[in-house]
């Protein structure tokens, strides 16, 4: 937001040069390390430690490492373009979009949520536990299924389900929107939803995240961890196997 970028793709320098693309040098409005984004690896850690006592325990930490990346808007490669904002991809015609939206319909179908359409108000109702959704008409590109995943996200907070109560400080407003839009990233992610190019409904949500983020430093790994168990719940209501499932690309 900062740089005015518009992609989705990030990649290390290395990554990007692995790839045949080159970073575009820094401009000279821009200060000395600010063309670059910061970004923290994590990872869960368990071991087994033994007390002086003898006894044993797991002992539970996270690995961070931290990594400068560019946007793909920061690289030039016309072998790139594919990844860039308004590309076409040839490769990919009409039909095998349209595959990937039935995919995720039958995907959200699966579960047996119930989904009622109307309005211009996208939300979930936790008393009569249902999801209002506008028509899919009012929509463009992917964002229906990127709105739809986000309340599905909502959807799994039922006691039935995954059990989150908002009315909890560990449970929060903020902390809840945070894991349903990771969650709905993650579902669009695995079922190939075309990704939309405004990203301003993603952006709306930032504020509230950022002020709770700077409290509690493991705000955002607790959501991303419950995000994934969100989509999880949603897409084992659609997968046949295992062996069915994509393994994610990163970059």
């Amino acid at each position: 937001m900062k740089h005015g970028f518009q992609s989705r793709h990030w990649g290390t320098f290395r990554q990007w040069k692995e790839l045949g693309g080159s970073v575009k040098r820094r401009p000279d409005d821009i200060e000395r390390g600010q063309w670059g984004t910061k970004i923290v690896f994590c990872r869960p850690i368990t071991k087994r430690k033994t007390e002086s006592n003898g006894e044993e325990r797991e002992d539970s930490y996270f690995l961070l490492k931290t990594y400068t990346v560019f946007n793909i808007d920061q690289v030039a490669g016309q072998n790139l373009d594919h990844l860039r904002v308004g590309h076409v991809d040839s490769k990919l015609n009409a039909e095998e979009v349209q595959e990937r939206l039935d995919k995720a319909d039958a995907a959200i179908e699966a579960t047996g949520a119930d989904i009622r359409h109307g309005g211009n108000v996208a939300a979930y109702d936790p008393n009569g536990d249902y999801i209002i959704l506008p028509h899919r008409h009012q929509f463009s590109g992917g964002e229906y299924f990127e709105t739809a995943f986000h309340e599905m996200s909502h959807w799994t907070e039922h006691p039935s389900r995954l059990n989150c109560d908002r009315t909890t400080s560990e449970d929060s407003y903020a902390f809840l929107e945070l894991r349903a839009e990771l969650g709905g990233c993650f579902m669009a992610a695995e079922l190939g939803v075309p990704t939309a190019e405004n990203l301003g409904n993603h952006a709306a949500y930032l504020k509230g995240w950022l002020k709770d983020m700077q409290n509690d430093p493991k705000f955002i790994f607790r959501a991303a961890a419950q995000a994934a168990k969100a989509a999880d719940y949603i897409l084992e209501f659609s997968r046949t196997s295992v062996e069915d499932r994509e393994p994610a690309i990163i970059i």
